[in-house]
């Protein structure tokens, strides 16, 4: 007797100790919230929001640590450390940034495909969908310009630019990549080039103090009614692209069942147009970014009202 009630207590400390670990550290399926990182930048507050609302909207909690500083650089090391479990990231700064590729000579399909392969062998992540805005190096002028020229490829500035004057910030008149670049490959010579600080080229802009400036896809102002601002193609293919997807642990795949099927709700779901609408909105109008993501799915279908 004393041999059989010593196994059956063996058995239930055993039985025990296979409990805690199953409640212990998050590790188990569907236990914890899904954490999600993003970088200190309006766009990433709100397709932080996006990513968690539709986690949510699958039954997960959700824990969100907003704008760390750094973007890429601090977040990658604590999604390899376990600290978070999936963040936005873009397609060229994973490749340069975490990878150490170089940006040119490959096409976006066999990045993207890559990037998927070598997240997955080195580091146990994968990318989930493409959310369908390319965030990247644009050159914008005001409406009334590109109407009475005639304006929609950057090629095109190149009859024209010696009756414009370009104004744009320091850091990108000197970069390498920046100004020098745009004016090699598209053969510009401006009537003038004036060093703007980024906060005041848009008002600059609007009040035909310039002509072009240099500009992000996604800015909040391009997206402004008041200014009628007009993007110009790169028909050269000069930048590279920062196509927008989900960075993923795949344990955190596995311990949250229908997590991929959710984050693949942001697959083809926005325009640079539509995120720079939205960016406006919170930076402009001073809206808050959980309203103005919820508000968004809601219109896509993806949430109910």
């Amino acid at each position: 007797m004393k041999k059989i009630k010593h196994i059956a207590a063996l058995a239930l400390a055993l039985a025990l100790v296979l409990a805690l670990a199953g409640c212990g550290g998050g590790e188990s399926a569907g236990t914890g919230p899904v954490r999600i990182a993003t970088k200190p930048m309006t766009e990433q507050y709100i397709l932080g929001e996006m990513l968690g609302l539709l986690i949510e909207d699958a039954g997960y909690e959700v824990e969100i640590t907003k704008g760390i500083g750094g973007g890429t650089s601090n977040i990658q090391p604590a999604m390899e450390n376990g600290d978070f479990d999936l963040y936005p990231e873009y397609t060229s700064s994973g490749w340069v940034m975490v990878l150490d590729h170089e940006a040119e000579g490959v096409s976006d399909d066999e990045m993207f495909t890559q990037l998927q392969q070598e997240y997955e062998e080195k580091f146990g992540m994968t990318w989930v969908g493409l959310y369908g805005f390319n965030n990247t190096f644009t050159v914008a002028v005001r409406g009334d310009v590109a109407e009475q020229y005639g304006l929609e490829n950057t090629s095109d500035l190149a009859a024209v630019a010696g009756e414009l004057v370009f104004g744009g910030n320091p850091d990108y008149i000197e970069r390498a990549d920046g100004f020098g670049a745009l004016c090699e490959t598209y053969g510009l010579e401006f009537a003038d080039v004036v060093d703007i600080d980024i906060g005041l080229k848009y008002q600059a802009l609007a009040g035909g103090d310039i002509d072009v400036t240099n500009a992000f896809t996604t800015d909040a102002q391009l997206a402004n009614p008041d200014t009628g601002l007009v993007t110009l193609a790169d028909d050269k293919h000069l930048q590279v692209n920062y196509f927008c997807s989900t960075v993923v642990r795949e344990d955190a795949l596995e311990r949250f069942p229908g997590l991929e099927d959710a984050l693949m709700k942001m697959d083809g779901l926005l325009t640079d147009r539509e995120m720079a609408s939205l960016n406006y909105q919170v930076e402009v109008e001073g809206l808050d970014e959980r309203d103005v993501a919820h508000d968004f799915l809601v219109q896509k279908g993806l949430l109910e009202a």
